[in-house]
């Protein structure tokens, strides 16, 4: 009859929660995991191995209402940081680890040793010879600092992917003014600064999303930039109503107004009984209401749709734009 392998040790199986399903050899060593257990459920195909020295434990999945993607992400980065015992996560994979939002669908992982010297590498991980002077914890996790991630990561990927963590960082107040003021001159003379000379000014911390970035930019890019972000929305009375993502002032004195749905929010049927109630409230015959995907703000049909309205209307670019809309 063949031998039962060992339970997994239930603080081992912690960690692989918080760790995307993911654990180092060391760190089965240190839950009393030999070797030998790892290689066994290894060959049974109870565990995988997506780099050397790292282990896949199964049954990790992403956490309920978690966007997949944003667990494959975290994954990514949290498999650099444990292929190369030692190292400090960077770029895109420390951004993801800090909870910076507007990465690409797909992150590499990446990581770098803090004096800069140059390590065998373990594929997948990109290793970069980049010293560090200071790097912090994420949970028991080292990553670079948001400001280190940032010079790293924004010459690297597209403009609306850059924005978008900019605008991340600013709106949760992990990146300042100043702050931003000095990525622009830390970044000045590496690869890829002159082809983001320009994006820096495009951040705007009241973006709340990655896909209301991308409405904004393609938006501008059409000649049609937002009159304002996140506009208050009242009633006769001075009753909050709602809190709009973009819009712009008709000269008819109606104002169009543009929603983007998130992916998950969205999804759950309270959230659109919700959404349902509120749009009804701020439908009048003062306002023209439209409603789009983060898909549809990416591949441009948002901007089209609104420069149609826009362009109808005889709507013209820097008009003065109340601060909040009174619906009479």
């Amino acid at each position: 009859m063949p031998r039962r392998p060992p339970p997994v040790p239930r603080r081992l199986l912690a960690l692989a929660a918080v760790q995307a399903g993911l654990v180092s050899a060391r760190q089965c060593a240190a839950a009393g995991v030999t070797s030998q257990h790892v290689a066994e459920a290894v060959r049974r195909g109870a565990w995988s191995r997506p780099a050397r020295g790292v282990y896949d434990v199964g049954g990790v999945d992403a956490r309920e209402g978690a966007d997949p993607l944003d667990h494959a992400r975290r994954r990514a980065a949290v498999l650099g940081v444990l292929a190369h015992p030692g190292s400090v996560a960077t770029g895109l994979s420390a951004l993801v680890l800090h909870g910076v939002q507007g990465a690409p669908r797909a992150v590499a992982p990446e990581v770098t040793f803090p004096d800069g010297s140059a390590r065998r590498t373990r594929p997948p991980v990109r290793l970069r010879r980049v010293p560090l002077r200071t790097w912090t914890l994420v949970g028991d996790l080292p990553c670079a600092t948001v400001a280190d991630a940032l010079a790293q990561a924004v010459p690297e990927v597209d403009r609306r992917h850059a924005v978008a963590v900019l605008d991340s960082a600013l709106r949760t107040g992990r990146l300042t003014d100043a702050g931003l003021a000095g990525l622009r001159e830390a970044v000045r003379g590496r690869r890829g600064a002159a082809r983001v000379h320009r994006w820096w000014d495009q951040a705007d911390r009241r973006s709340e999303s990655p896909a209301e970035t991308w409405a904004r930019l393609a938006c501008a890019d059409a000649g049609f930039p937002p009159d304002v972000l996140q506009l208050p929305v009242l009633d006769g009375g001075g009753r909050f109503l709602a809190r709009v993502d973009l819009a712009w002032l008709l000269p008819d004195g109606r104002a169009l107004l543009v929603e983007i749905d998130g992916r998950d929010p969205h999804s759950q049927p309270a959230a659109l009984f919700a959404d349902r109630a509120r749009q009804n409230r701020i439908v009048t015959a003062g306002t023209v209401l439209r409603r789009y995907t983060g898909a549809e703000a990416w591949r441009g049909t948002l901007a089209a749709d609104v420069g149609v309205v826009l362009r109808a209307a005889g709507w013209r670019a820097g008009q003065p734009c109340p601060a909040r809309l009174v619906l009479r």
